[in-house]
């Protein structure tokens, strides 16, 4: 069965939704829950409704269902706010609204081709207020390995942009994802959801910069403002206010500068200092074992040129729990004290800036395995920055190490909407891949985390979950094969190791430890 509505195709047979040549993503609760919406689309269906089609009766909590409701809303252009498919009657239920026509499949029907179909990106809703996407400036300096420091600047305007509460702002990771490309800037804000799209250029000529940049608006192609800044390279910072300021004016005139005074504040008076700064950055970047040892040597660098260079030292404890992640710690815990130390010594230097805490938030809910000082950093970054992807990351995998699981998935969602088409997407799937399983939804589960590791094939939070999820699932000769691969990355895991990790409930630890021996990890 087929329904069409709007530029939407909803394929029942084969599960899937497209809109035009695009195939539109969707976990498999979300696809359930709009596929019993339409088909009851006469009718109001009340909450009980949902829950007995979608969850089989089972027990689930408002943020749940609300979370699926969104993604549902998401996938097909809508939003909470507009309602202009799926419509919320206050103390009634929801129901689907648009027109639709339906569609038996016939034999011969044309069929798409699955190796045909591109990898599609999310259809997403504008957010309520002014939305920008920044994208990678063009570097027209004569030496291509100036590459990583415009990186770094346009990092730190996205940074000032995102400072503001009354802006919608995209991370870099998405953003970056265009590099080098042909850009479509009405394309490019439908696949990111926002409204406005900033590029640029830099030119670096010894001491000397220049940097241009243009604002456009994405739903219409119109040039909202451009302008030039030539200036000393020791006035970089002030550079970047005055773009941010002149964005932000530009985007919206009643939108108060004061929410950007962060900008005002040098990261460091050293330009060296900053220099390595963002070459660790950018080989953070790379997420190779290699990358990682240099970049930890390029914040040495920075910290050793000047002292009091708060972020480097949040971006060196930073680098541990990518190390830990991916398995390259050599020793567990001399590169922990190391690691407490420099986001100790982040926070003393500056205890307000977000992006200090989000990094701490990492390094005490995962190096250092105390969540509970980690989510409480993590909330703080959040209120100070809503933007920040990393704030809102750790603010999940917090929440997924204590135990608040719909907490957890309400934060990730807010990281993946952030930063809808980001290549390290595996991180945010993965700890909903976690907190799904930990609720008990392991198909969900298994979905996020294939996701993951279509994304990173190595990453072995998401391989383990994966195993997990198709324990519970009763999928046991596909739980054995991954219970292989995973054994073959680290034959020195055991159940045992589960202990050791931050989960702090105890039938979190149970359910984990009962999937790992199902699937066929050693004691």
């Amino acid at each position: 069965m087929r329904f069409l509505f709007e530029s939407f195709v909803f394929d029942t047979d084969r599960r899937e939704l497209h809109r035009g040549p695009d195939v539109v993503a969707l976990a498999p609760q979300v696809f359930d829950l709009l596929e019993f919406l339409i088909r009851n689309r006469e009718r109001v269906l009340s909450k009980d409704d949902l829950i007995n089609a979608i969850w089989n009766g089972r027990s689930v909590s408002d943020a749940a269902l609300t979370t699926r409701l969104n993604a549902a809303r998401s996938a097909i252009g809508d939003s909470g706010g507009e309602q202009r498919l799926i419509k919320t009657l206050p103390r009634k239920g929801f129901r689907f609204v648009g027109p639709v026509q339906q569609e038996h499949g016939f034999p011969g029907a044309p069929v798409a081709n699955d190796a045909q179909i591109e990898p599609s990106k999310p259809i997403l809703a504008l957010p309520e207020k002014p939305s920008v996407a920044v994208l990678p400036f063009q570097n027209l300096s004569d030496d291509p390995d100036q590459d990583y420091f415009v990186d770094g600047i346009v990092e730190d305007i996205i940074a000032g942009l995102s400072r503001s509460r009354l802006l919608f702002v995209i991370s870099r990771n998405s953003s970056f994802t265009y590099r080098a490309k042909a850009i479509d800037i009405k394309r490019v804000g439908r696949e990111l959801g926002v409204r406005y799209v900033l590029e640029g250029s830099l030119r670096k000529v010894g001491k000397k910069i220049r940097v241009t940049a243009q604002l456009i608006d994405a739903t219409t192609g119109a040039h909202i403002w451009a302008d030039k800044f030539d200036s000393d390279l020791e006035a970089i910072f002030d550079v970047q206010d005055r773009l941010t300021s002149s964005v932000i004016g530009a985007m919206s005139p009643q939108l108060e500068r004061a929410e950007i005074e962060r900008a005002r504040r040098k990261p460091t008076e050293s330009l060296q200092a900053y220099d390595y700064y963002l070459r660790s950055k950018f080989n953070i970047y790379q997420w190779t074992r290699e990358g990682s040892d240099r970049a930890l040597r390029m914040t040495r660098l920075a910290i050793a040129l000047d002292p009091e260079f708060a972020v480097a030292y949040a971006s060196g404890a930073n680098i541990f729990g990518q190390k830990k992640g991916f398995g390259w710690i050599e020793d567990a815990a001399k590169e922990r004290a190391e690691s407490r130390q420099l986001a100790e010594r982040a926070m003393q230097l500056d205890q307000d800036d977000p992006l200090v805490l989000a990094h701490a938030a990492e390094v005490y809910s995962y190096v250092l395995e105390e969540p509970e000082t980690g989510s409480a950093l993590a909330a703080r970054a959040v209120a100070l920055d809503p933007n920040l992807v990393m704030a809102r990351l750790w603010a999940g995998w917090a929440q997924v190490y204590l135990g608040d699981h719909d907490a957890a998935i309400e934060q990730f969602s807010a990281a993946i909407r952030l930063s809808p088409i980001d290549p390290h997407l595996f991180v945010p799937q993965t700890g909903m891949a976690f907190a799904h399983f930990f609720a008990g939804q392991y198909e969900e589960g298994l979905f996020l985390a294939t996701r993951a590791i279509q994304r990173q094939p190595n990453f072995p939070g998401a391989q383990r979950i994966r195993m997990s999820s198709l324990a519970m699932a009763g999928r046991m000769d596909e739980a054995r094969c991954a219970c292989d691969a995973v054994l073959r990355a680290d034959p020195a895991l055991r159940v045992s190791s589960i202990k050791a990790a931050p989960f702090r409930r105890h039938e979190d630890v149970g359910k984990l430890s009962e999937a790992w021996r199902i699937a066929g990890v050693p004691e």
